[in-house]
């Protein structure tokens, strides 16, 4: 745990920094570099995508999950929730949505990918956080980024993290034997595809509705399954 805690300040340390930087970027500066952050995160979002073994195991687990999202609002419950939550944090500004907009791009930017897997992995397993030690270097860099350019929601990122990672450290023992090097790279490759989503929310291009999309991670074991049983 020692590792996500690590993190976790580096999230932290980083969105204070950012908020600080904030303040002296005039507004259209500040725009500009967060489009060009969308141009990046597209750019990542493909590159993962791409390297899924088998693009229909892609395509099921996005529509599947999108479906079960859109059932459940998973969108509009996180909104909800921002609202409750993170509003508190609007002291410099922040309208409320933007401080939405913040969390939910900080903790898919920094807890989606096979480094967050496998890194949480190896800590719980091995006692090796090399991985984890790594993350948070990027999550450090990245949370200057993100603070900088969004606002203060990037701060309850850390909060998710130390949950979403600490819950695999823990239960790595138990999550090892079910998660293959296959299936790691398809959750990846899954996870990457709604990073892209992600990035052309952040361009402007599109208002995908990505909270809705989290649900295609958890659908990517189901749909290995049933590409697996077909006569393709």
């Amino acid at each position: 745990m020692f590792a996500v805690i690590v993190n976790t300040i580096a999230i932290i340390i980083g969105a204070c920094i950012g908020l600080l930087i904030k303040k002296g970027i005039p507004k259209e500066i500040s725009n500009n570099i967060l489009k060009a952050l969308g141009v990046c995160t597209v750019i990542i979002g493909v590159q993962g995508a791409i390297q899924t073994s088998n693009i229909l195991i892609l395509i099921l687990s996005i529509a599947l999950g999108v479906f079960v999202g859109e059932i459940f609002n998973f969108e509009g419950k996180v909104n909800r929730f921002s609202q409750n939550l993170l509003g508190r944090l609007s002291k410099d500004g922040d309208s409320i949505s933007k401080i939405t907009e913040a969390f939910i791009t900080s903790c898919l930017i920094m807890n989606v990918g096979a480094m967050v897997i496998v890194g949480s992995l190896d800590a719980g397993l091995r006692e090796n956080y090399s991985m984890l030690y790594t993350k948070s270097l990027l999550d450090l860099i990245s949370g200057i980024m993100l603070a900088a350019t969004m606002g203060a929601g990037v701060l309850g990122s850390a909060a998710f993290t130390l949950i979403f990672q600490g819950s695999i450290v823990l239960f790595s023992q138990y999550l090892a034997p079910y998660m293959s090097d296959f299936l790691i790279g398809e959750i990846s490759a899954t996870g990457c595809a709604i990073i892209l989503a992600l990035g052309f929310n952040m361009i402007g291009i599109t208002q995908f509705k990505v909270i809705n999309y989290i649900p295609a991670l958890l659908m990517v074991p189901f749909a290995i399954f049933v590409i697996s049983i077909l006569p393709l």
